[in-house]
């Protein structure tokens, strides 16, 4: 890890009546004697004048001085709290600057050392940054939590259910000759399946968690004039699609983002799905396929006066073409023309909604059917906020787990098996960062402010 003493200003760009630098490293000391002319005592708030190198004051503010190990990065931290204007930030930058090994900290660099210094581990500083981002009430409550360990806690359970497991299994690998029984058959058996038991309601949280961060992509399809549009705006709860009775009206995508309950949706409304020699309105519905393709979730909107709710072929026209894992919910829109209940049933295990977008009725079925779809029967809030890689690491776990189950069952293997958990447990253990690689450090920490 580099010895460099690193610096950056921790507020946003801008003009704000607090402005925050940090430093952090084994040159504090000297950077506190050149701008403050003494070191604060540790952990507590001194009002100071700031000094340039010919001793005359910058500015005036507090200082805090938090010696290592017991800081956020581990090593000496000094916190200078001045007035939040750019040219005076910029003019206590560069003072610090101008002293030898001094530098401009990379992005996301002071979490960073945290991590390498065993402050917190990597799935608490990727909460750090996810915290700062949250775009809702729920998910910067799952991110404070993750950011308390609470993700964490769970990691480490299942970890240690699995060291346990192998300890056990490479007894018996070393030891065959011994009159020892060091684990039976189906005890390693039952062993496997309570760990497949606690990574699924673990995964179960995370996709949760990972909902909550990054959204479901909701995409409205349909034929021309069925009502897409105008459940787009009611959804949103403004006009920002055209809405008109000529087919056609809209040719190309549009995106929009939404909070349903704290659970952010990207909602998109498509061109209308026919055949057409109109060579705009071909590359609009070439569009709308590749955003269908790509979706989480389907709305496909029917109108119900040229339908009936047992009209089953264009939904399964339209099924025929999307990958099997994509949820659809069929919406029968224009109620108010047909009289028909306003509801929700099921035919051939889809769910079908009557609604009308035009006059908002059942809209609020609507948007509770969503929320269900994706795991939130009830309370939107998550346990934990979590990132997709977590998410395939926690899924590559269970398929290792699965893989030495097999081996255990149908090879007689234990040797195969205790391969199988060993790359179950290395996999689980990157979510925290025990056994990563420079690239993924890179890549997570670069994404980060400069200021953490």
């Amino acid at each position: 890890m580099s010895t460099d003493t690193i610096t950056a200003i921790a507020t946003p760009p801008g003009r704000g009546g607090i402005g925050i630098l940090r430093v952090s490293g084994p040159l504090v000391t000297s950077v506190a004697n050149r701008l403050l002319g003494k070191l604060p005592s540790p952990r507590q708030a001194e009002y100071l004048p700031f000094y340039d190198s010919n001793g005359t004051p910058i500015d005036q503010g507090i200082a805090i001085f938090f010696p290592g190990p017991f800081s956020f990065t581990g090593e000496d931290i000094l916190e200078l709290q001045g007035h939040g204007g750019p040219i005076i930030l910029d003019m206590l930058l560069q003072q610090i600057l101008s002293l030898p090994k001094v530098r401009i900290a990379h992005p996301g660099e002071f979490s960073k050392r945290a991590f390498l210094n065993n402050k917190l581990d990597l799935a608490q500083a990727e909460a750090i940054a996810d915290l700062i981002e949250a775009s809702s009430v729920q998910a910067a409550r799952s991110a404070f939590k993750s950011l308390q360990g609470k993700f964490s806690i769970r990691i480490h359970e299942l970890v240690e259910m699995l060291t346990n497991l192998r300890i056990a299994v490479e007894a018996t690998i070393d030891f065959p000759d011994e009159d020892i029984d060091f684990i039976s058959k189906s005890k390693i058996e039952s062993s496997i399946n309570d760990i497949i038991t606690k990574l699924n309601t673990i995964i179960d949280e995370a996709h949760h968690g990972c909902i909550l961060r990054e959204g479901i992509k909701v995409i409205i399809a349909g034929k021309p004039n069925v009502g897409k549009s105008s459940l787009l705006n009611t959804l949103v709860g403004r006009d920002v699609a055209i809405v008109t009775a000529i087919a056609g009206t809209t040719r190309d995508i549009l995106h929009e983002d939404i909070h349903l309950n704290g659970i952010p949706m990207h909602i998109i409304d498509t061109a209308g799905l026919q055949e057409s020699e109109d060579e705009v309105e071909k590359i609009g519905i070439e569009r709308a396929w590749r955003e269908i393709k790509q979706a989480d979730h389907v709305l496909l909107i029917l109108d119900s006066t040229k339908t009936t709710p047992s009209d089953i072929i264009t939904i399964q026209k339209f099924i025929a073409r999307i990958p099997s894992s994509i949820t659809v919910t069929i919406i029968r829109n224009k109620a108010d023309l047909t009289g028909e209940k306003i509801g929700i049933k099921k035919i051939n295990n889809y769910s079908i909604i009557t609604i009308s977008a035009k006059y908002n009725i059942g809209i609020n079925l609507l948007r509770e059917h969503l929320k269900q779809s994706i795991g939130f029967a009830g309370s939107t809030e998550g346990k934990f906020l979590a990132r997709r890689r977590h998410l395939e690491a926690l899924k590559n776990t269970g398929k290792h787990l699965l893989q030495g189950k097999e081996q255990l069952l149908n090879a007689f293997s234990c040797e195969l098996l205790a391969e199988e958990l060993r790359l179950a447990q290395q996999i689980i253990s990157e979510i925290t960062g025990e056994f990563s690689s420079n690239d993924l450090l890179k890549k997570i920490f670069s994404s980060f402010c400069i200021g953490k």
